[in-house]
């Protein structure tokens, strides 16, 4: 049996697991830096309440996805997902596995998510409803709709996300919906930003995308298949957080033969005659070495390549992998009595709460970004969802600054603060609090990433080295993409193919990503 390492044990390094275990052909062994499964798709426990970190909805465009998704964990319910498009010509049952009787199963859950801007909720993506031009005032709309016109027949040059945005919106919306916010996330301003962060997150998201969405809502057309990903109404989500899913795939690769060991943190890769040989973790204080014939890495590309020893990277590729920049990301979960927030849609929630799974905050007087409101997702994953409402405040961060360095309670007090600024709660209501911080949360579009593709072509000499997922080959990608890359990866590795350019053209069709983050 030919020996296989996998690198992280996030969505593209267990799908690359148990693909290769389904041929009895492979001893693989997965090294996972942490004590964690599902990387930043994990659902962190904290007393009787659960986190997602960063929001994950399920749903893909891929139909392979999709069914592996489900083979893991059923879904609840018929419309979510059609055998029969799959080559079968019955349909799963209309009534699906109960959440209230079983835990390992994915809820259908409609989407809503808001901007808060100005103190007033705007829809998002933004829509032409009353409501939109009655909250940004007349003065604003007009300014709105000329700029927008301009933008139709006055095209920047794509040479920044700054203008990837304008081209589509306008500068007016633009500088209301998109500047601050993306400034926020990234720690830089939208012009020194390449667009490719745009083609590859919101490419077909527009005005014109936006009208197209509300007609098709009008005439009952609208299909989440032929749909903006960003535009999309329903989701799946795993009952417990997505989370649970990965620690099911985990449990299913043990099952079939493979090993996960848990804190163990690559450093080095080992290289002789331009192939890797070994790796060497760090467990516990000491350096261990693991050998093997094959290794699939989803650990972050800059430090893949600032770790290989053994034969001489050649000086332009290691300034470029340096280079490659990362945002760090940081969640404070609040459980709190009550929102001051108000649900005034025509859409019922659990103790009528506001109905969003994420508020995108738009102020620009304070730093958070994001609000997620647990009880949304999942009421799972809250302990008492009729008594208290259990959110996420989402920040963006380089590790190391002066916000990521300060102690947990005092950066919980200054998220309170800021959130008691903006009149979503009163301080007094918070019952319980923790933070939690991810180092390489996004890998970012800016400094050396223009040059990614010489150190792709680099990377690629060596034959048995596999790059999968979001970190491993430096993209933002969905889940989905993550898990696409690794089917790739392990197609090559049973068909012996040696060019890998389809496991790296995963995603570069630009056709369907979630916006923003």
């Amino acid at each position: 049996m030919k020996k296989v390492v996998i690198i992280g044990a996030g969505p593209a390094g267990l799908t690359a697991a148990n693909e290769l275990l389904k041929s009895k052909e492979y001893e693989v062994t997965i090294l996972e830096e942490t004590n964690e499964i599902g990387g930043i798709s994990r659902t962190v426990k904290y007393n009787g309440n659960r986190m997602d970190i960063g929001g994950h909805r399920f749903f893909s465009k891929d139909e392979r996805i999709l069914k592996y998704w489900n083979d893991i964990m059923p879904i609840q319910g018929q419309k979510a997902y059609d055998d029969k498009k799959l080559g079968r010509e019955k349909k799963l049952e209309k009534n699906g596995p109960d959440p209230e009787k079983e835990d390992n199963v994915m809820l259908i859950r409609n989407r809503v998510s808001r901007i808060y801007y100005l103190k007033k909720f705007f829809d998002y993506p933004i829509t032409m409803k009353k409501e939109t031009f009655t909250n940004m005032g007349i003065k604003r709309t007009i300014k709105s709709g000329f700029s927008y016109l301009k933008s139709t027949i006055v095209k920047k040059e794509e040479n920044s996300l700054e203008n990837f945005y304008i081209n589509r919106f306008g500068k007016v919306l633009y500088s209301m919906f998109f500047e601050k916010y993306t400034e926020k996330v990234w720690g830089r301003h939208p012009s020194k930003i390449s667009a490719d962060w745009g083609a590859q997150r919101v490419k077909g998201v527009s005005i014109t995308a936006v009208i197209k969405d509300m007609f098709s809502k009008k005439f009952g057309k609208k299909d989440n298949k032929n749909v903006e990903t960003s535009l999309i109404e329903e989701f799946w989500y795993p009952k417990l957080g997505p989370g649970q899913l990965w620690e099911r795939l985990a449990n299913i690769v043990e099952e079939n033969g493979g090993k996960i060991l848990k804190n163990h943190k690559v450093k080095n890769l080992n290289i002789k005659d331009d192939k890797i040989v070994s790796v060497e973790c760090e467990v516990n204080g000491q350096t261990e070495e693991i050998s093997a014939d094959i290794f699939i890495s989803s650990m972050p590309l800059k430090d893949l390549v600032c770790g290989l020893k053994g034969q001489d990277v050649p000086q332009d590729i290691l300034k470029i992998a340096q280079g490659l920049p990362y945002r760090d990301f940081m969640t404070v979960g609040l459980l709190v009595n009550k929102l001051k927030i108000k649900n005034e849609t025509n859409i019922k929630t659990l103790s009528n709460i506001v109905p969003d799974c994420w508020i995108y905050i738009q102020e620009d007087d304070v730093k958070l970004g994001r609000i997620q409101i647990f009880n949304n997702w999942s009421p799972y994953l809250v302990e008492k969802p009729e008594e208290t409402v259990w959110i996420g405040l989402e920040y963006f961060a380089n590790e190391n600054d002066e916000y990521w360095n300060m102690k947990d309670k005092e950066f919980i007090n200054f998220a309170i603060n800021e959130l008691q600024s903006i009149g979503i709660i009163d301080k007094e209501d918070v019952l319980d609090s923790h933070r939690e911080k991810v180092k390489k949360a996004y890998p970012a579009y800016f400094d050396t990433y223009s040059q990614i593709d010489t150190l792709i072509q680099y990377i690629n000499k060596y034959q048995n080295l596999y790059c999968i997922g979001r970190n491993g080959q430096h993209r933002y990608n969905n889940m989905d993409h993550s898990m696409l890359t690794a089917i790739e990866a392990v197609n090559n590795i049973k068909n012996n193919i040696v060019n890998k350019d389809n496991i790296w053209n995963v995603n570069v069709e630009n056709e369907y990503h979630e916006k923003r983050s």
